[in-house]
């Protein structure tokens, strides 16, 4: 569904879900802001709660899993730790007899992290990440990874470098060579990792909030659709892919390091081998960039990709 499908069918339910939540939701004024990538409106509104009335966010419709997650982890009265997730006042699974998922969250007054940097950020998403591995532990990992095909990626990379004269030419049509020809290889190592740890799966700086200000604040993760099994390295890889296209941030931050770092603080499981296997993860996404040209290719981003290939032979021993 379209944002603007959304939204419009969001306005055109909104006097029901009102209802719903026993009018205790006010009248939801629906925004999309620059980084909101899903297809769900999004809205502000005050909502009367046990402990008096409060800003909250509506979400509608949220994908099942969105819905499922929110309502998991949820603090109980056992724990004093502060929530990795949003707290949520009202949900359903459907509305005006349609199936249809939403959610009322609490609204955040600071953030996101990705509006402005600091130097503060890695660090703290490393935290937030870790919590949020910590807090999923509690819950059996009852599903497969999804597949990736690295071998349609990797074919459509190198047609896209010829295609779109990707320069320096000489040197990607070589790197991509030789992950072509080591991939199975490649593929087995990153197969064989272990695949018991639930991922956020869109950990960036857009999704990250916090309830009070300065540096020191927990963050707290949101957007939870894209949630999966897997190995928390990919969560890590992830939260560094995003500083490729700054090569003045990944000098001075190393995101693995930190998330591995704070697993350790939080009494999560750190592999020895884990700098190899995010080799290979860096390797397979650096390798397939070229594939996602209109959301990968500025020139920084891309630089960043070929200095990983080049480097790949010599870490992970592939020549």
């Amino acid at each position: 569904m379209s944002p603007e499908a959304s939204r419009g069918l969001a306005t055109s339910l909104a006097p029901i879900l009102a209802e719903v939540c026993e009018n205790r939701l006010s009248t939801v004024h629906w925004f999309k802001t620059d980084w909101q990538r899903g297809g769900a409106a999004t809205g502000r509104a005050e909502y009367e709660s046990e402990n008096g009335p409060c800003e909250v966010v509506v979400k509608l419709p949220v994908n099942q899993r969105e819905l499922t997650w929110t309502r998991r982890l949820q603090p109980t009265e056992a724990t004093d730790d502060e929530p990795v997730v949003p707290r949520l006042f009202a949900s359903g699974a459907e509305l005006n007899g349609y199936d249809l998922a939403w959610i009322v969250i609490e609204r955040f007054p600071y953030g996101p992290l990705g509006r402005a940097w600091d130097d503060h950020h890695v660090d703290r998403m490393a935290d937030a990440i870790a919590r949020f591995h910590r807090t999923t532990s509690a819950f059996t990992v009852d599903q497969c990874p999804s597949p990736e095909d690295w071998h349609g990626l990797l074919e459509k990379a190198r047609k896209s470098v010829t295609d779109n004269l990707l320069e320096p030419r000489k040197q990607w049509r070589q790197a991509l060579k030789l992950v072509h020809d080591k991939l199975d290889s490649l593929l087995r190592e990153w197969r064989s990792r272990e695949m018991n740890q639930w991922l956020h799966g869109d950990a960036h700086l857009a999704n990250a909030m916090a309830r009070q200000d300065g540096n020191a604040c927990p963050v707290t993760l949101i957007d939870l659709a894209e949630i999966h099994a897997g190995h928390w390295i990919e969560d890590a890889v992830y939260l560094e892919r995003q500083l490729w296209g700054r090569p003045d941030l990944m000098k001075q931050h190393k995101p693995v390091k930190a998330v591995a770092a704070a697993r350790k603080r939080h009494g999560l499981p750190v592999e020895e081998e884990y700098p190899r296997l995010a080799m290979v993860r860096r390797t397979l996404l650096a390798a397939t960039a070229p594939s996602f040209l209109a959301t990968e290719g500025s020139p920084k981003h891309l630089e960043t990709c070929l200095r990983w290939l080049e480097m790949a032979p010599k870490d992970l021993k592939i020549v």
